[in-house]
């Protein structure tokens, strides 16, 4: 990882919540209700993150999600617009946290903490590899 990568970093992007970022089990008077799902605000906040950080890593390098907590607090329509911010909060060595918050036009929707975890993928590969070897081995 490069010097660069320090607490403090910060992104919003804006996200328009489309159907397949909605949940569409809601059935209501006028028919399916469709809002901004929790797995998906989880999606676009863990890939917000690891875009924030991803110039700061030396070639070869990614992150991995280690932990999620959200809070959903207000629902989305299907239409509307939301923008996720996220914060670099603390790096402890490979170990990065990060602070999301969610807001649309009228509510702040969802906030939480996510956790990364700072790889070298030739090295993630080597234990997919191995895991794979082993299972095959197991059948």
């Amino acid at each position: 990882m490069k010097e660069t990568l320090k607490p403090g970093l910060k992104m919003t992007r804006r996200i328009i919540v489309d159907q397949p970022r909605t949940i569409d089990f809601l059935d209501g008077d006028v028919g399916k209700l469709r809002v901004y799902a929790t797995p998906s605000i989880v999606n676009d906040a863990e890939h917000a993150c690891r875009d924030l950080v991803l110039e700061h890593f030396d070639a070869g390098e990614d992150c991995l999600g280690t932990r999620v907590e959200i809070r959903h607090l207000a629902a989305t329509p299907v239409g509307m617009w939301v923008d996720v911010s996220v914060e670099l909060a603390a790096v402890r060595g490979r170990a990065l946290c990060f602070r999301f918050k969610v807001v649309d036009a009228i509510d702040t929707v969802a906030e939480g903490e996510h956790d990364r975890f700072i790889v070298d993928l030739s090295k993630v590969g080597d234990r997919l590899a191995a895991k794979m070897a082993k299972a095959e081995a197991a059948r």
